[in-house]
């Protein structure tokens, strides 16, 4: 079987292969990308936001194709599929309607007479790496800014998700862009080297686990190249007072089945003080055993299979290594083929695994502390710090906890409320760049000062 192909995860059936590139074809790829870089660059903000434009309108009018490529390739259920290429439309829109403030001369105070601006221009060929958890999402968010900059994109998806990969690669040629500005390309991880070394590309971006994040981090510093690294997550969901609290104990469930459990900033580890743990544990554990597991296309599914039976089975070691290491499964822990129904773990100590692992999949550790100190404690007690939640119904608390938690996103009394103009990144071992909002687009881009006598 080929390095890409399309697996249902659903049935296990190979559902298409395509062929990985020859060498020469990498080589290609990347001189049609330096080519097209300067056609794209040469091009007026205006017009590269007209085509940018016009791949979002392209990603609504090619929505229903795009939603179920992304079911059959990672499992995720039918509505969860068709909401991720609209936000994905959403996004890339974003950044065409803010191109000019993206680009936008920034003029600085000088001591001295004359004037002084920071002009920001683009890079040149990037070289982007993505996941399979969000098909579209992932791509839309580091190409949306990058395109309307000026720079040029290799994109190398995940094997699992090409037909995706082919579809985008399809909406950026169509929205008009010149050729090369836009490559996929089918590379394996020592092709994807080659691409990173080679000094047509100026930058690498890699959304993944910290496996692959560590290994083209060090390709690209061996090679003096800018790399954007977003990784793993293991956030925290505190919860310290609630006027209500079934609807913390929903935002919960939400927040850890979203994407089947398979994303990088769902909640994992949720931290409850003494007063609310036994009834949160009892309706939180309820509500996860609750979630149907069913084919992705039945309209009543909450979880569909993981992305494959590999990861089901990842998931699976974990669980039952837990158990075996001394904590407790309330409810779940059983796999089915690829699909996991809602899992619950609880008397999680320090000294197991699964205390500092993530678990990639619908699957949560629920912990007892005693104040919001121990909350912090804990919560801050992880090598990940991507996102977090705080649920309380102090404001001061809310500030203050926030204030503490080491993580790049706090979010209190809300999940689920990503957005285009917010920026999206984390800390310690979760990355090293901010994606979404404006701050995304000042991740590869020469600020360029000019200074006038």
């Amino acid at each position: 079987m080929s390095d890409y192909a399309v697996v249902d995860p659903a049935t296990g059936e190979t559902v298409a292969e395509y062929d990985t590139f020859t060498d020469a074809q990498i080589q290609d790829a990347i001189a049609r990308a330096s080519e097209g870089a300067r056609a794209w660059a040469a091009l007026s903000v205006a017009d590269r936001a007209a085509a940018v434009r016009r791949a979002a309108a392209l990603h609504r009018e090619r929505r229903d194709a795009l939603a179920a490529t992304i079911v059959r390739e990672m499992g995720k259920p039918l509505e969860a599929a068709l909401g991720e290429v609209d936000f994905s439309a959403d996004i890339i829109e974003y950044y065409a309607d803010n191109a000019e403030a993206i680009t936008r001369d920034q003029p600085i105070e000088i001591l001295g007479e004359g004037s002084a601006v920071i002009r920001r221009a683009p890079l040149g060929v990037l070289f982007g790496i993505m996941p399979w958890n969000f098909p579209t999402y992932q791509v839309a968010r580091f190409a949306g800014p990058n395109l309307v900059i000026g720079n040029a994109i290799i994109l190398k998806h995940a094997p699992q998700c090409p037909e995706s990969a082919a579809a985008l690669e399809e909406i950026f040629r169509d929205a008009g862009l010149p050729e090369g500005a836009y490559v996929n390309v089918y590379a394996t991880n020592e092709q994807a080297a080659t691409i990173i070394a080679d000094p047509r590309v100026q930058g690498v971006s890699v959304t993944g686990s910290e496996r692959a994040g560590s290994a083209v981090a060090a390709l690209a510093g061996q090679h003096l190249k800018k790399v954007a690294l977003e990784l793993g997550g293991s956030d925290p969901f505190i919860v310290l007072s609630a006027d209500d609290l079934d609807a913390v104990v929903q935002a919960a469930v939400d927040a850890r089945l979203d994407n089947n459990g398979q994303a990088c900033n769902g909640a994992k580890r949720f931290i409850v003080v003494d007063g609310l743990y036994d009834e949160f544990l009892s309706k939180f554990s309820s509500a996860m055993e609750a979630a149907k597991v069913g084919h992705p296309l039945e309209e009543d599914t909450v979880l569909g299979p993981l992305s494959s039976l590999a990861a089901a089975e990842r998931l699976q070691e974990q669980i039952d290594r837990a158990v075996e290491q001394g904590a407790r499964l309330v409810v779940g822990g059983k796999r089915d083929g690829a699909y996991f129904p809602g899992t619950v773990l609880t008397d999680v100590t320090p000294e197991m695994d699964v205390y500092r692992e993530e678990l990639f999949g619908p699957a949560g550790v629920v912990y007892r502390v005693a104040d919001e100190d121990e909350a912090v404690r804990l919560a801050n007690d992880t090598p990940f710090g991507l996102g977090s939640y705080v649920f309380t119904t102090d404001a001061e608390q809310a500030q203050r906890v926030a204030d503490r938690i080491e993580a790049g996103m706090v979010y209190v009394n809300i999940v689920l409320a990503d957005s285009p103009e917010l920026p999206f990144g984390g800390v310690k071992r979760s990355g090293t760049s901010r994606e979404l909002g404006l701050l995304a687009a000042d991740e590869f881009v020469n600020k360029k000062l000019i200074r006038v006598g």
